[in-house]
């Protein structure tokens, strides 16, 4: 059954260890072509993550370094993997030839500048998290104990965003970011990485109004395999233990927003059995042990497929204004 994934770190790997593989058959990464292969998965999102030990004036060029480790090493020729940037190319993906979305995790990286969320945008970037963890100049992380939301400049970030066409991921944005977030009319959003903090009380979880947000504005939710996201005390995490995750968002009414968002290659604790992205099977499988396949396909592909085709700019539409 083929699959996709909404969020992995594996280009800040290869970025701070160039001896990383990505198509090496040895390789200790979470997510090669392999693993991929191995799982089944047919779109992957790679997301380009700032580490906080980067200064200010840095970001942007580690960004840039992290985009070309893309190219250089995962995209290669296309043969095996391709980048993509419009709806239309959804129905090209497959594990044989697989698609890949770029993300940005964290507008740190714009370093306050709106020329350099088009030149992302450029660079095949369809996709960005406001914040990580903590504040920036858009808007407050949700380990950020002031809990505010978006800055002046955060505003008109997003207002870009929309005219650009790209998806806003809601995932580590502060509450009161998030509902601000939320107003906004004709914006695609979806939370790449979290789950549900009424089963497991982690801050990085959604709370229970967050999920009915996200249902009713027909976004994604992905399911996270971070253990300290799943259970709570903490222990060994199983496959079990993270299905509680996906009974609760369908519980709410969510069964068309879920998909995975693994997290792989930033993470160090691993559920058992779904260790890096070739298991992926082994979740679709306990899935099948409990639900009807239509539904398991959804959450492994149909749901994703569906919010991309409608969100991703069309090859056929030109934006307004240049970029």
């Amino acid at each position: 059954m083929r699959s996709m994934d909404g969020h992995c770190d594996v280009l800040l790997k290869m970025w701070l260890d160039q001896e990383h593989s990505f198509y090496d058959t040895h390789s200790n990464l979470d997510v090669t072509y392999l693993r991929l292969r191995e799982g089944q998965v047919g779109l992957q999102t790679f997301a380009i993550y700032i580490p906080p030990t980067v200064a200010i004036g840095q970001k942007f060029e580690v960004a840039v370094k992290q985009i070309d480790e893309f190219y250089e090493k995962v995209i290669q020729d296309g043969e095996k993997m391709f980048l993509v940037t419009s709806g239309e190319q959804l129905d090209e993906c497959s594990p044989a030839r697989i698609g890949a979305l770029l993300s940005l995790e964290g507008a740190d990286a714009l370093q306050g500048e709106l020329k350099y969320l088009r030149t992302f945008y450029r660079l095949g970037v369809r996709k960005m998290g406001l914040t990580w963890n903590h504040a920036n100049e858009v808007a407050d992380g949700i380990q950020e104990e002031r809990g505010g939301g978006l800055t002046s400049f955060g505003r008109e970030v997003v207002e870009e965003m929309k005219r650009l066409g790209m998806i806003l991921d809601v995932s580590h944005l502060s509450i009161k970011g998030f509902w601000e977030v939320i107003e906004y009319p004709d914006l695609p959003v979806y939370a790449s990485h979290s789950n549900c903090r009424a089963v497991c009380p982690h801050v990085r979880n959604l709370e229970d109004d967050q999920i009915k947000a996200l249902i009713n504005r027909d976004g994604l939710i992905g399911i996270t395999y971070v253990t300290h996201f799943v259970k709570f005390p903490h222990g060994e995490v199983t496959i079990d233990d993270l299905i509680k995750h996906i009974e609760h968002v369908c519980e709410l009414g969510g069964e068309n927003q879920i998909f995975f968002g693994s997290d792989f290659d930033g993470i160090d604790k691993k559920i058992r059995d779904l260790e890096h992205a070739g298991q992926v099977n082994n979740l679709k499988k306990a899935l099948l042990k409990r639900y009807p396949e239509t539904l398991v396909k959804k959450w492994a592909w149909e749901n994703g497929y569906r919010f991309y085709l409608k969100n991703l700019p069309s090859q056929n539409v030109k934006k307004t204004g240049a970029i």
